[in-house]
C-alpha cells in the first residue's frame, strides 16, 4: 500500500482510480479498461513530475520523513557484505537507534554506522524513532576508535530528527556524548564519509557527519533544529513551520551552495520511497566515488582537510 503525503492527495486519487479499474478488470476478463487506465497513468505521471519539479523546503521535509523511505538497515543490507554488528557502549546499554559494525563495501573492509528509525510500529518504538541516547553515541565512538586503530574507512548514514532529549538521556550525559562523538570524528586518521539519507537533525546528526565528505540525498534535509521547533521558539507557533523551513535553508541544494554538503545525490521521481533500489544504488555509487577521492591520502592530510572543511563552513555561498 502506497503512503501519500498531504500535498500528494490529488495524485493519490488518480492512481487509486487506475488501480480500481484494473481490479475490476481482473474480476471480469471481458472488460477492456487498459486504454482508460493508461490515460490515468499518464495523468498521474505528469502530476508527479509537476509536484516534484520545485518542492518547497517544507515539502522536502515531508518527503525526507516519508515512512516508506529506505532506512539505514536497508542500505546496509543492500550495499555491504559480511556485516558484523557491534553492540553496546561498555558502560550502560546497547542503543538500538544506532546500528554499526564491521563490513565490506565491495572489496574494501569498512566500518559502517547509522541511525535506524524502524519501518513499522514495533521497530520504530524499539529504535526510538532514530533518536539516539548517550550510549548510542558512545557506541559510535567505540566503532570510530576501532576504525582508526585498524585503518578502516568509515561510512555513516544519517537519519535522525535529533538526539533523544529525555530525562534519562540528559542524566547520562547526552550533550557530552554528542561532543565526544563529534570530537572523535575530527580526530580519526582514516577516510570518513557521511550520507544524509533522510533527516539530519541538530547535534544528533553532526555527531556522525563531521566527515571528509558529506553527501545528501536530493530530498533529504539537514538543520540545527526542526522547522516545528524553530517556529515554536521564534514565533511561539509550531504551525509556522513552513516559514521556518524556508528560513533554515535546510535543503540539500541550499547546503551544497553553502559548502555544508559536498554532493547532492539524485533521487527517483517522487522520492527515494518510489524506487528504493535505484536510490540505494545511487548512494552506493556516491560512496564509491568519495572513497576513491580519499584513497591514498595520508592520515595527517585526512585530519587536516577535515578540520579545515569545518573551519571554512558557511563562508561559501553566503551572498546567495
Amino acid at each position: 500500500m502506497t503512503n501519500y503525503l498531504d500535498f500528494e492527495r490529488p495524485l493519490a486519487e488518480i492512481e487509486g482510480k487506475a488501480e480500481e479499474l484494473r481490479a475490476m478488470a481482473r474480476q471480469n476478463e471481458e472488460m477492456d479498461i487498459e486504454e482508460e487506465a493508461a490515460a490515468l497513468d499518464k495523468k498521474a505521471s505528469d502530476m508527479l513530475a509537476d509536484l516534484y519539479k520545485s518542492l518547497t523546503p517544507w515539502r522536502k521535509c515531508q518527503v525526507a520523513r516519508h515512512p516508506d523511505r529506505p532506512h539505514c538497515k536497508d542500505y546496509i543490507d543492500a550495499l555491504f557484505t559480511e556485516y558484523t554488528p557491534l553492540a553496546g557502549d561498555r558502560n550502560f546499554a546497547d542503543d538500538h537507534a544506532v546500528m554499526g559494525g564491521l563490513a565490506r563495501f565491495g572489496d574494501t573492509p569498512v566500518v559502517v554506522i547509522g541511525h535506524e528509525k524502524g519501518n513499522d510500529t514495533k521497530s520504530r518504538i524499539e529504535r526510538n524513532f532514530g533518536m539516539a541516547r548517550p550510549e548510542g553515541y558512545r557506541k559510535a565512538v567505540r566503532l570510530l576508535e576501532m576504525a582508526d586503530k585498524f585503518n578502516l574507512p568509515v561510512v555513516t548514514l544519517v537519519d535522525t530528527p535529533g538526539a533523544y532529549p529525555g530525562k534519562g538521556a540528559e542524566e547520562r550525559g547526552q550533550s557530552e556524548a554528542i561532543a565526544r562523538s563529534t570530537e572523535k570524528c575530527l580526530q580519526i586518521g582514516v577516510p570518513l564519509i557521511s550520507i544524509v539519507i533522510g533527516e539530519g537533525g541538530s547535534g544528533g546528526a553532526v555527531a556522525f557527519a563531521t566527515a571528509n565528505r558529506v553527501a545528501m540525498l536530493e530530498h533529504s534535509v539537514y538543520s540545527v533544529i526542526s522547522p516545528e521547533g524553530c517556529a515554536s521558539i521564534l514565533w511561539k507557533d509550531a504551525e509556522k513551520m513552513r516559514e521556518a523551513a524556508e528560513a533554515l535553508r535546510l535543503t540539500a541544494q541550499d547546503l551544497n551552495k553553502l559548502g555544508v554538503a559536498d554532493r547532492v545525490i539524485g533521487e527517483p521521481l517522487g522520492g527515494a520511497h518510489r524506487d528504493a533500489d535505484a536510490s540505494i544504488k545511487a548512494v552506493g555509487d556516491a560512496i564509491q566515488t568519495m572513497l576513491n577521492e580519499l584513497s591514498g591520502q595520508s592520515r595527517e592530510k585526512l585530519v587536516k582537510d577535515r578540520r579545515q572543511k569545518f573551519l571554512d563552513m558557511g563562508s561559501k555561498g553566503l551572498a546567495a
